[in-house]
């Protein structure tokens, strides 16, 4: 059965190595026959949370900008796909400030599975664990969530390295398998 996916790329580069790997799963996933949607947080704007309350209220958020929108596809979407660079042992800003703003409606995210793919310069695996012990804090807030696999891309600094990388074929296949 076709599953509804949505990945988000948090890198600031396009093309960069986790933004590749999204791009892979993706491949994977098309191949599969799923409806699949990549949303790149660099083209959008997401405001930081202004902690202002409103959205506890039962009244939608005050700030006009693409968060609703995002929140609306994750929402919709049977599969959630986060893909960050890690940045001094931590998710990127743009995936952080995405998740704050899910506060409003985080409730609703139930039943959602989950894919974490994360590349680094860092080649130790026991070194990403923050970065996936903080996406999990993420995930331990929603209603059921069901985590499938991490992707590493690891040793990776410049554009374009984590195409000779093992976590190439993994995220295809990671993508096919959903």
């Amino acid at each position: 059965m076709a599953k509804k996916i949505i990945i988000i790329s948090s890198s600031p580069r396009r093309g960069g190595n986790s933004d590749t790997l999204c791009d892979q799963f993706m491949h994977g996933a098309t191949d599969a026959g799923h409806s699949v949607r990549k949303i790149f947080l660099r083209d959008m704007q997401v405001n930081y949370c202004l902690g202002c309350g409103i959205c506890t209220t039962g009244k939608s958020c005050p700030q006009k900008d693409d968060a609703a929108d995002i929140i609306a596809a994750m929402l919709d979407a049977d599969v959630i796909v986060l893909g960050t660079p890690v940045y001094f042992y931590s998710m990127s800003a743009q995936l952080k400030t995405l998740i704050d703003r899910c506060c409003a409606r985080y409730t609703e995210l139930s039943n959602k599975e989950f894919y974490l793919i994360m590349t680094a310069a860092e080649r130790d695996i026991e070194a990403m664990q923050p970065t996936v012990a903080v996406l999990r804090g993420f995930l331990d807030c929603l209603d059921k969530p069901v985590e499938r696999g991490i992707i590493y891309g690891l040793g990776v600094w410049q554009a374009g390295e984590v195409k000779s990388m093992p976590a190439m074929r993994e995220a295809y296949e990671a993508g096919a398998a959903v």
